[in-house]
């Protein structure tokens, strides 16, 4: 268990202020009302266990909203985001992208 990454992504999925932000179409398409009550439901998730977070550094979540399931997950890129980090346990090497999407969008 890495916990250094699992803090970094709880700590930009809480803050929003350490990576980008990626809403699919399909969740930009819904009120601004219901866009800030999923991203406050992604920002306070913290059911994670061995089947949504097997490695244990809380990069994906799963929840209902308005009978939707709705995903979020969060890709580790090097600084051109042109690959994966080289090592997304140092944040001078990484880019953070978290996507919130519906289900059905993955």
């Amino acid at each position: 268990m890495n916990n250094n990454i699992a803090t970094q992504n709880d700590d930009f999925r809480k803050h929003l202020s350490q990576g980008t932000l990626i809403l699919t179409f399909g969740i930009r398409a819904n009120s601004s009302e219901d866009i800030k009550a999923i991203i406050t439901k992604v920002r306070n998730f913290d059911t994670f266990d061995n089947d949504n977070d097997p490695y244990h550094e809380h990069d994906f979540g799963a929840f209902d909203y308005k009978g939707r399931k709705i995903f979020w997950k969060i890709d580790n890129y090097d600084r051109e985001f042109l690959y994966l980090s080289p090592d997304v346990s140092n944040p001078r090497v990484t880019n953070k992208v978290m996507t919130i999407m519906y289900a059905e969008e993955y």
